[in-house]
């Protein structure tokens, strides 16, 4: 790293410049991309941002890392060349309804045409979302081939087994007034709250209230398409739609103590099922690892749940959570709903999901739900049947009452095998 790259200086932007005001003001909800204006959270030109925090969530630490490191200089810009989406979504009416889409930019992916004169002219705009196309290669879909549940069609399934998806990722954009209206709080006591709960990274969000939008330290959302993405625009479309929650242990490396990777290979299955078939299959996979509480926590009440008197048992599940934790779930799904109105959804007709939360969240914002579609027995690990009768106990939905004994019965494990 050069010495021109590196200021001389630290510059406090904590507090605006007296009577100054942003270079680019936002009107978050206006009808198009340029009324709306850029989100700009760039560190290299300080004057242009308009935002709280800073491009690519918890990833921007490791970019400092890089830059203390000498391997990146602080001020480079993106090369946006040939990274256009590989489809087109949108606009849809969702996009430009006022507090519909509060955790989201919905002109993310359209930066590079949107504002290819700013870019042009230095000011440093990167997409908060971007689109391409992909294979899926899975196990359990070979299986559904030879089962005969899924057939090569040679355009969606193909005879090697692997699946061909459009893959969206989309990092987080919030709008302050609209994630505290969601949440039925005011905007400055929401403010005060991820000041202090952050242990005050952003000052901002206290001293510049100017600054509506907030780029959160988190992970973000990826959605996957099944099926002809032109259809999304079309209301006779069927859509199939599977939303799921991280579970690294589970979706990842297999772990036998929760449904989440059964439930998630179902929701993949009856997706390019429904794609085949005419429809759109739709699975947004969000970063919320251990109901939003981690995987250390998550671990933590494993071992809690298994050493309990009794051993694993349905009636002291949420309670062992909440013991380590403080709260039984802090997925919160408010703003769940927000990447089901860009893709410019209104309903959804076979929903993969027992969840209570994620059904009346998407309710509660204007998408109807025709059918849903509960993990089927044969495809529910043994020790993770403690799990699903806790959950629908709590209001999980299920065609079947719970059974008392589904309830009180425990899985007594030692811990040593595991």
């Amino acid at each position: 790293m050069t010495r021109s790259n590196r200021p001389d200086h630290i510059r406090l932007t904590s507090h605006p410049t007296p009577g100054g005001k942003p270079r680019f003001p936002l009107h978050w909800g206006a009808a198009t991309a340029r009324e709306r204006g850029p989100i700009i959270g760039t560190v290299s030109r300080p004057a242009d941002r308009n935002v709280v925090g800073t491009h690519g969530g918890s990833y921007s630490v490791y970019r400092a890392l890089a830059v203390s490191a000498g391997a990146l200089d602080p001020i480079r810009r993106p090369d946006l060349t040939n990274t256009y989406p590989a489809e087109d979504i949108g606009p849809f009416g969702q996009w430009s309804e006022p507090r519909r889409i509060v955790s989201l930019d919905p002109w993310g992916h359209r930066v590079s045409a949107d504002f290819k004169d700013e870019i042009a002219e230095g000011v440093d705009i990167r997409p908060s979302i971007a689109i391409t196309k992909a294979r899926l290669d899975l196990i359990e879909l070979q299986d559904a081939i030879r089962a005969g549940r899924l057939k090569p069609d040679g355009d969606l399934v193909h005879d090697n087994g692997s699946v061909s998806v459009t893959k969206i990722a989309v990092d987080p954009v919030w709008y302050l007034p609209g994630v505290a209206e969601r949440f039925g709080t005011s905007e400055g006591a929401l403010r005060r709250v991820l000041f202090e709960q952050t242990a005050g990274m952003f000052p901002e969000l206290v001293t510049r209230p100017d600054l509506q939008v907030f780029l959160p330290p988190i992970g973000g959302i990826t959605v996957y398409l099944f099926g002809d993405v032109g259809k999304l625009n079309k209301p006779a479309t069927k859509i199939t739609c599977r939303v799921h929650d991280e579970c690294n242990g589970s979706d990842v490396f297999g772990s036998d103590i929760c449904t989440c990777r059964p439930y998630l290979i179902h929701g993949i299955e009856e997706c390019v099922r429904g794609g085949q078939e005419g429809g759109l299959g739709v699975i947004v996979y969000n970063r919320k690892e251990g109901r939003a509480l981690g995987e250390v926590t998550k671990f933590l009440v494993y071992n809690a749940r298994k050493r309990q008197e009794g051993g694993d048992a349905a009636a002291a599940y949420f309670e062992r959570t909440e013991c380590v934790a403080g709260v039984q779930d802090a997925r919160f799904q408010q703003l769940m709903p927000d990447v089901i109105h860009w893709l410019g959804l209104k309903r959804l007709d076979r929903f993969i999901s027992m969840s209570d939360m994620k059904h009346d969240a998407l309710v509660s914002q204007g998408i109807d739900i025709v059918e849903r579609v509960p993990i089927p027995d044969d495809m529910i690990p043994a020790d993770a049947h403690v799990e699903i009768a806790a959950k629908k106990a709590a209001g999980y939905y299920t065609p079947d009452a719970v059974k008392p004994d589904e309830l009180s019965g425990t899985v007594g494990r030692d811990l040593k095998k595991y």
